[in-house]
Parts: C-alpha cells; structure tokens; sequence
C-alpha cells in the first residue's frame, strides 16, 4: 500500500509527495477521513490528484494512502430503487442531498438468491450464475465480473442473502479459487466490454409525439437536448424518465441548483410506473450531484452514472441514461483543470473537452452482451449553452458526437408550448433506420407524412416573416391554408401538457393515428382550397376544432374513436367540397 505526504493543496487539487509507487487513475484516501482521490499526474516522486469531497481542514502533512486500484464503484442488485451522490454512495435520506465525509457505498440489502448454475459447470466472463429477488418482487440476475471466468467449485444454496456475501466459487485458469458476491466493482473511467455492438434497430419511444414522429432517437442511440435557462430542459428529462419504454432509468442530476434536485428527489420515490403500476423508483437509479456538492465529484458522475447503465445493460436490459446537464460536468471540468495549471482552450474549457465529451457519449450502443443477450444504453444529454448560444464550445462539440438533436427555444417556451422543442433547429440522423418499424406499428405512411409535416412548418415560419411584413390578411389563399394547416399540426399534434393525465404520454399506436388523420385533413383542405372554399372557413368547422382537442380527449383506450373522427372529417369536407365545386355551375345557369 502506497502512501504520500501532502505539500500543497488547493480547491480539490492536491500535491504530495510520494513515498511508494502510485499508478495514475489510482484510487486514494485522504486524511484521517479518508476522503475520496483520484490520482490525475505523476511527475517523478510528486503526483497531484483531485478529491471528491470537502477537503477544508486539510493542509502540507497529511497522509494519503493508495488504494492500489483505479477509481471504482460498486454494482449490484441493490443499486434500483436508491439515490445516491456522483461516486455512488448513498444520500442521507429522501429529499436530502448531504453524504457524510469518507463514506464508500451503501449497506448492503437482501435478496432472495436462485442459482442458474451447479458445481463442475465451466462459465465464462459476464455470465449469469443465478437471479436476485427484491422484496417487490423484482428480478434481477447476478453476473459475473467481466474479467472473471472459470469452474464452478460451489454455489451457495437458494434462499435469502446479503448482497455483499459469498455466493460462488470458481477456480479459474491459472488454478486461483476466488469467491463472488451478487455485486463487484468496477472502474467508472473503463467501459464495460461487450461481444459487439449492434446497428440502430428500433427507436426509444418516448411517449412524446415531437420526438417519437419527427426526430426519434434510437434505442442504443444518443441525443442531445440544448436550451437556455427557463426552456424546460429538467421538466423534459423528467417527462422522458416517466414515461419512456425503457426497462431501467438512470437520472443523473449534474450540478444542478440544490432546490431543484431536492425537488427530483421528492417527486420521484412518490411518482408510479404507468406499465405496472407499481411505484417508478423500482426500476430507477437517481445520481443527484448539486451545484453546492464538491465540484470534482461533479466531473466523475457522469461516469459513475452510465457505468451503472452499462451494468443494467449487461443483464440483458434496455437503459435510458438522463443526464442533466453536460454543461455542469464541463465547468467542473474547467475550474479543475484552471487549478491543474493547464492552458485554457475554447471558451477557458480544457483542450480535451471534446475527447472526454466523445468517451461519454460512445459508451451508449445497442450491444450484444458476455452473457449472450441483448441490452442498450440509450443518452440524453441535456446541454445548458451561456445565453442559449448554440455555437458555444460544448453544444458545438457534443453535436459530433449524438445522432439527435432536439433544440429547445425560449419563444416558444415563453409561449408555454411543451415541449419546447423547435423543429426547425432540430434533427434525427437515423430516421431511414426506423420505417420498418413504424410500418410494424401500423404506419407504414410515417416517413411520408413526418416529411410533409416538417416541409409545412419550414414553410409557416417562411410565410410568417412575411406576414409580420405585409399582414397575415394580405397573403393569398393558398399561403393563409399553409399557416392554418402548420398550426394545427403544431397544435394538435406537437404541443402536449406534462401535466394532462390524457395527454401527457402518446403510444406509437395514437400517434400514428393522430398522423394519418392530420393527413387527410391536409389532403382535404387543398381539395377544398381548390374548390373555393376559404381557409377562414375551415378553421370555424367544428370538426377542426374536434381535430384540435384529439390528443386532450381521445385517450389511449379509445383509440378507435379516431376512426370516428375521421369519418366525420371525410363527411363534413366532403360537403364542401362538392357545394363548392356545383356552385360555379349554379351561377353558370342563374345567368
């Protein structure tokens, strides 16, 4: 065990010299408290390391002893359902975001243990040796750490166990007998190895229309979610965290304002999962990292965080990371680095902000795993750009590296439009990949109509700048049907309430619905426009304001009631365009 001496110490940064053989990324304990390091530089017999914690009340002396291994947390099946801080150690309670000084890891649960293996059975790295039973009734499977492997020599019998406690023996190939638990260690710095990745197949759905129908992310994919302050950026990731299809929720909360997670931390253990039924913290991980917390722990808590969603995804899983905000993580990442002495890069952050923001966002794949199975990391990461400048260096590189881009804007937010989201600045990469899917989900006209619908709206902000010019009333017929078509699509459509228990969430099946309707009113109305009806007189149709309301009064289990709608659409426009057209032949004959 190697130890060191403190000569100087700033901030979280310290200098020490060493009196053993350190290793960089080596884990440390600082002080009589033990407080969690990381060594960053060697530079011959002095390194200098960054501490996780509080480390007021250090000075020159101190000891600091090596760990002798890299920065690690524990994963296990006692992580769902807790809240814990960036290096994963448990908060002091619900609504709390305090951890005592030098505290490692949470107490261990129980669970009920039903082995998948026997003695004399050979398994490999990453398989899975039996299954874990929370108390709800929840089942989760024990794996093996990826870099074990090797004959079975015991199993413990099935029945109630600690997490923490022998389950297992192996002897592996160099003939070592070695014991594991239902949980081990892993580094949060080093991905967790797969068999391979796997191309995008199918998207997250989200349950909100704007993304799901016009720029899905993929599931195994990324997507990035910048606004300024006040665009709805915490309240869209909490949306997404409840109601997206994912089997496990990891939310991280990165150096957001203490009130705010404070406010996360008591809403989530009440919120219930709309599939089950039961409450949502059962299948969810919360990393709460506060604007107040130690700001070196701020920039090792994305890693803690998608290192649990790589465990989850290992059990054959599909993972939905939040992370709010990457913004947070790299001003930590710059104040540390001021402190290290390195030269400032764009905007004062480091030179190798964009390669850390690139190690982050690789981790998210669609994978098959060690154990055979397949499982997925899906990111969101939302971004917090100074002044909502889209061009500032972390929104600018993120954008390399994530295959949606949903920009939220404050005109619209101020509107109280929700989401946010506008559809002109933002984009999906891999929409082709997901026709097949939607055809499944009976809408095989999806890349038709989302290609119409944002054709329109890139048309109404057009018109718009024009009207602002001339006034909407001087606009011909045709260009007033463009604005009055795109708002309904806006308002039917995109626009949905967080706070509607009818609305708030949409199925692939309504929104494919609610789509294929909005169509043939489009179809319709240019049939009408051509047949002389006034676009002033369709928007006084009461069947355009019933096309208005459908995601507030068709609900999930009335789904049909779409098709009734429709009908009286197809009725009712029918009408008029067969009175318009026979009205140029009455007064043909009149005169």
């Amino acid at each position: 065990m190697s130890r060191a001496r403190i000569l100087w110490i700033s901030g979280p940064v310290l200098r020490a010299r060493a009196e053993g053989p350190f290793a960089m990324r080596e884990a440390v304990a600082v002080g009589p408290q033990g407080l969690v390091g990381e060594v960053i530089r060697l530079e011959g017999d002095e390194l200098v390391a960054q501490v996780y914690e509080d480390t007021s009340g250090l000075k020159p002396g101190v000891e600091v002893v090596g760990s002798g291994g890299p920065l690690a947390i524990r994963l296990g099946p006692g992580l769902l359902g807790g809240i814990f801080d960036g290096l994963l150690r448990p908060l002091a309670g619900t609504g709390s975001i305090h951890v005592q000084p030098g505290q490692r890891r949470a107490a261990a649960r129980t669970f009920d243990f039903t082995p998948a293996v026997s003695a004399g059975m050979r398994l490999e790295a990453g398989a899975v040796f039996g299954t874990a039973t929370a108390a709800h009734g929840r089942v989760q499977r024990c794996l093996l750490p990826p870099r074990v492997s090797g004959e079975v020599l015991h199993v413990a019998a099935a029945g109630s166990h600690d997490e923490d406690a022998p389950l297992l023996r192996l002897r592996d190939a160099g003939g070592r007998a070695c014991e594991i638990a239902m949980g081990h260690d892993w580094p949060v710095r080093q991905p967790r190895p797969v068999r391979a990745r796997r191309p995008a197949a199918k998207p997250l759905v989200t349950g909100q229309r704007l993304l799901d129908s016009l720029f899905p992310v993929a599931q195994g994919g990324k997507a990035a979610i910048p606004g300024g302050f006040g665009t709805g950026k915490t309240v869209l990731l909490e949306t997404l965290a409840k109601g997206c299809d994912a089997d496990v929720i990891v939310y991280l909360g990165c150096g957001e304002r203490g009130n705010e997670m404070a406010g996360v931390l008591d809403e989530f253990p009440r919120l219930l999962d709309p599939r089950s039924g039961r409450p949502l913290m059962e299948r969810t991980v919360i990393i709460a990292n506060a604007s107040n917390m130690p700001v070196a722990a701020r920039e090792a808590s994305i890693y803690s965080a998608v290192t649990v969603a790589e465990y989850f995804r290992d059990q054959g899983l599909h993972v939905a990371l939040m992370a709010d905000s990457t913004s947070r993580w790299a001003e930590a990442l710059r104040e540390v680095s001021g402190r290290f002495g390195e030269l400032p890069g764009e905007g004062g952050y480091p030179a190798y902000l964009a390669s850390r923001l690139a190690e982050f966002y690789e981790r998210a794949a669609t994978v098959e795993t060690l154990a055979g199975d397949s499982g997925s990391v899906t990111v969101l990461g939302a971004i917090s750009p100074p002044s909502g400048d889209f061009s500032e260096p972390v929104t600018s590189h993120t954008r390399r590296y994530v295959r949606a881009f949903w920009a939220l804007d404050v005109r619209r937010a101020q509107a109280r439009f929700y989401p946010a989201v506008n559809p002109l600045q933002s984009y999906a990469e891999d929409t082709d990949a997901f026709a097949a899917w939607w055809a499944a989900q009976g809408n095989g006209e999806w890349p038709a109509l989302r290609r119409r619908f944002l054709a329109l709206l890139h048309e109404q902000a057009r018109l718009e700048r024009m009207a602002r010019i001339i006034g909407k009333d001087a606009l011909p017929p045709r260009q007033q049907l463009v604005l009055l078509c795109a708002e309904l699509v806006n308002e039917a459509f995109l626009r949905q309430s967080a706070l509607s228990p009818v609305d708030r969430s949409a199925s692939p099946a309504r929104q494919a619905a609610m789509m294929r309707l909005l169509g043939r009113f489009l179809d319709l109305a240019e049939l009408a426009l051509s047949a002389g009806v006034a676009p002033e007189r369709l928007a006084a149709l009461p069947v355009f304001r019933a096309l208005q309301r459908m995601g507030e009064d068709i609900g999930e289990e009335d789904i049909e009631r779409f098709a009734a709608l429709q009908a009286q659409l197809e009725q009712v426009l029918g009408e008029l365009i067969h009175a318009g057209r026979e009205a140029p032949d009455a007064a043909a004959t009149v005169d």
